[in-house]
């Protein structure tokens, strides 16, 4: 049986109704998104802005229900790292913003784990950058392909400096490695994804081949993962990386429809 697993920041759901028909209709099995937003009490409106200085972004300020929604076959999974405030003119919503997986209901989460690969969950504020980072893992029993294996995704911090190595992206990495050996089952299909926020030639990758792991993304030649809505020059962002027991049928970094800022990252899977 053929797997199909999606990762892709969701870039707060800013392009929101082309956001939720890709994902109604790529008919992923395991959907690993980020930058998601979800407000846990009613709020006075689905459009809410995040302030940053000067920057000012729409966000839809309950997304996780709108995508849970959408994908109604699938057990929904919401990690927040960081509970602060988005806007509604001079109105604060308060919302928790982190990372959700969607499992199709056919697949059994076995066992899983969520925890920070950087600093700490924040109560108080989005606060300053670089702001806390999460992973969330899932094993899973694929009763239909008699199997078990484990998909992880994480968003990586962002450094206001770039996307160059640094001593806390490196930490970040090895927190990430725990975090995976802890859940996965060593010989069986391993999958780690998300927006890593590095290069491509980041130590990250070094530290993660301690588990086997090897990108489809530079593997494939693919050296784009962002849309038009990037108006910046590096355009590396998202990777997914497989171990050798992941039997891929394709990979994809989809072009199209646009529906973030990146380019959702699709695999097919034996």
């Amino acid at each position: 049986m053929t797997l199909r697993i999606v990762s892709l920041n969701a870039w707060g759901g800013r392009l929101h109704q082309p956001l939720l028909e890709y994902l109604a209709a790529c008919n992923a099995d395991i959907y690993c998104l980020q930058e998601i937003v979800r407000d846990p009490a009613s709020t006075v409106s689905r459009w809410s802005a995040y302030r940053d200085g000067d920057n000012e972004l729409a966000q839809r300020t309950n997304l996780f229900e709108e995508i849970r929604a959408a994908l109604p076959e699938h057990d929904a999974f919401f990690a927040p790292n960081a509970t602060g405030d988005l806007f509604v003119g001079d109105q604060w919503v308060p919302t928790l913003f982190g990372l959700a997986t969607f499992v199709r209901r056919s697949l059994a989460v076995v066992s899983q784990g969520v925890d920070f690969v950087h600093g700490s969950f924040s109560a108080e504020g989005f606060g300053a950058h670089p702001r806390p980072r999460n992973a969330h893992c899932v094993r899973l029993y694929d009763a239909a392909g008699s199997r078990t294996l484990t998909v992880c995704h994480v968003h990586g911090l962002r450094d206001l400096a770039g996307k160059s190595d640094t001593e806390q992206r490196d930490a970040q990495a090895r927190s990430l490695l725990r975090l995976v050996r802890q859940v996965w089952a060593e010989g069986e299909p391993l999958v780690v994804c998300g927006d890593f926020n590095v290069l491509p030639g980041s130590r990250t990758f070094e530290i993660l081949g301690e588990a086997g792991l090897a990108d489809l993304v530079t593997a494939n030649g693919f050296t784009d993962t962002r849309t038009s809505h990037y108006s910046k020059d590096v355009r590396f962002a998202d990777y997914m990386l497989t171990n050798t027991a992941v039997q891929v049928v394709g990979f994809h970094v989809v072009e199209r429809p646009e529906v973030s800022d990146h380019r959702p990252l699709l695999l097919e899977m034996e």
